[in-house]
This record gives C-alpha cells, sequence and structure tokens, in this order.
C-alpha cells in the first residue's frame, strides 16, 4: 500500500465527500457523482482517478456503466498502523490501571 498516497487523496474535501457520497450509495457511476457536487464532470473525474491511483476507489465495468466502489481497505490498514497502535497503550495502560486499583490478587 502507498500510504502517502492515501493520505495525499484523503487530504482533499472534495475527495473526501465522493468517499462520502460511494459509503451511502456504493456502485455509482460518474454522472450519479456529479448530481452530489457542485464540480463539472471533469474534475469529479480527475479526483476519482486521484482516489482509484490510492485505490480508495474500485471500478468495475458493467455494460457501459463504469460503476465506482469504495475500497475500506486502505483506510483500515491506515487505522490499524497509525490509530491502533496508539489505542493499544491507552488501553494497556487503562488495564494496567484498573489491576493496580483492584489489586492484583495478592492482597489480604
Amino acid at each position: 500500500m502507498d500510504t502517502d498516497a492515501v493520505f495525499s487523496a484523503l487530504a482533499d474535501a472534495t475527495r473526501r465527500n465522493l468517499l462520502d457520497s460511494l459509503h451511502a450509495n456504493n456502485g455509482q457511476t460518474l454522472t450519479e457523482l456529479c448530481t452530489h457536487s457542485a464540480l463539472s464532470r471533469q474534475a469529479v473525474s480527475k479526483h476519482l482517478a486521484i482516489l482509484e491511483d490510492s485505490n480508495l476507489v474500485v471500478t468495475v465495468w458493467r455494460g457501459r456503466d463504469k460503476l465506482h466502489y469504495l475500497n475500506p481497505v486502505p483506510i483500515n490498514e491506515i487505522a490499524d498502523r497509525w490509530i491502533g497502535k496508539f489505542e493499544r497503550h491507552r488501553l494497556r495502560a487503562l488495564v494496567d490501571l484498573k489491576r493496580a486499583l483492584e489489586g492484583d490478587g495478592d492482597g489480604p
């Protein structure tokens, strides 16, 4: 996974809005995605290309229609790497605090 490409793609509000639209209704055509945006068809298409390059969106041709689907895997990988590792430390600290407050079983 190209983490830089994913972070770069997610840095733009328009692209995040496109991902939100796909999350709400997965498998949309370019025309459908354009109805949710004030941008031109060409601008939306360029943003979709960046999302595809970062693997956040995958496409499937169904006849003449190119359907766009949200791919949550890169976001999950970021969550595991960048958020999960910080969360583990906090959870471990809470467990240690709980044990300290309750006693570790060696009490009276």
